[in-house]
């Protein structure tokens, strides 16, 4: 049985439409007019015990609207969640003492508090034992590097230093499950690699599951077998990472520079993709034409200033599916 399971889940909100002047005031007033926009629009998806999963998408495109309703925070419209046998927003007690969350814009601290005190009190709202508290806060100071700024305000802590706080506040009550939300955001290169390092060890030994919300694909990819992309509410991708590469893995990309300015390059079996001034980006197929012949044809015609070639990386193909809406089976149109 899966440990979390959507089908068929859909949430709309209900936006006021208003008419201008006086007259429509009072219209508005006595008879509100609403227009209905899904948030999420039916997607369906399941996630096993102990996987750790990405979910990802444009700006809104329902990622945060699902997340709320696993969380036990929003109703859906439609449609039935579980998440470890729980409905989240009937048996909200009972999920939420299962659950850790980590929202990278908004902090679960309190924001004149020193952090400690901050903790102490979720140990108090979770009820944990002093043994399993005591254990648990030692692991997320080491692991974390929380020591330095321990008896801080959480108002006077930068960024990086929060999120680090509020990701370990949500591993101090053991939850099965995590819902993590920009969990890198404002962290450096070196503390990133630390926050990843950190999540992976905690799936590993104690078999959380984590469903990872993020536009940093590095995040997804250093922890991140799998990923579900949804865009305008809808599923548009569910596989593992290696899967989505094998199907853009035949596409690579040339970044020419020209010496004149050229608006449209004539070619075959090759697409340009963006162009900036006298730069233009080019994705083709090996299978379609060999890397020799397309540079051939683009000196034969065109005066080079410059050329890279490159191989697509996981962030373009994210990009071109995000424009597309789809993902394209072969990697091509």
């Amino acid at each position: 049985m899966a440990f979390i399971k959507v089908e068929n889940l859909r949430k709309d909100y209900r936006i006021s439409r208003r008419s201008r002047g006086f007259l429509g005031l009072l219209a508005n007033l006595v008879a509100p007019r609403y227009t209905v926009k899904p948030a999420v629009d039916g997607i369906d998806f399941s996630i096993d015990k102990g996987e750790m999963v990405g979910f990802i998408g444009p700006n809104g495109a329902g990622k945060s609207t699902t997340v709320k309703i696993l969380s036990g925070i929003l109703h859906p419209t439609s449609g039935s969640v579980t998440v470890d046998g729980l409905v989240p927003y009937r048996e909200r007690k009972r999920h939420v003492q299962r659950i850790g969350v980590v929202l990278g814009q908004k902090s679960q601290l309190w924001w004149d508090l020193p952090v400690y005190e901050s903790y102490d009190m979720l140990r108090y709202i979770y009820k944990i034992d002093k043994a399993r508290y005591r254990a648990n806060l030692a692991m997320v100071q080491e692991l974390l590097g929380l020591a330095e700024f321990f008896e801080q305000p959480v108002r006077q802590l930068s960024l990086g230093q929060r999120m680090k706080a509020d990701l370990g506040a949500a591993f101090l009550h053991d939850p099965d499950i995590l819902f993590l939300d920009e969990p890198t955001i404002g962290l450096d290169v070196v503390a990133k690699e630390n926050v990843r390092n950190f999540l992976v060890q905690m799936n590993r030994e104690r078999g959380i599951t984590m469903l990872f919300t993020t536009h940093d694909m590095q995040d997804i990819e250093k922890t991140c077998r799998r990923m579900i992309i949804i865009d305008h509410g809808r599923k548009v991708y569910d596989g593992s990472i290696r899967d989505i590469r094998a199907m853009y893995s035949g596409e690579r990309e040339l970044v020419v520079e020209l010496a004149e300015e050229c608006l449209n390059l004539e070619l075959e079996h090759a697409r340009v993709v963006h162009q900036d001034g006298r730069v233009k980006r080019i994705k083709f197929r090996n299978a379609d034409i060999a890397v020799q012949d397309l540079i051939g044809h683009l000196n034969r015609h065109y005066a080079i200033a410059d050329l890279e070639l490159r191989d697509t990386e996981i962030e373009s193909i994210i990009r071109e599916i995000y424009r597309d809406g789809a993902v394209h089976s072969a990697g091509v149109r």
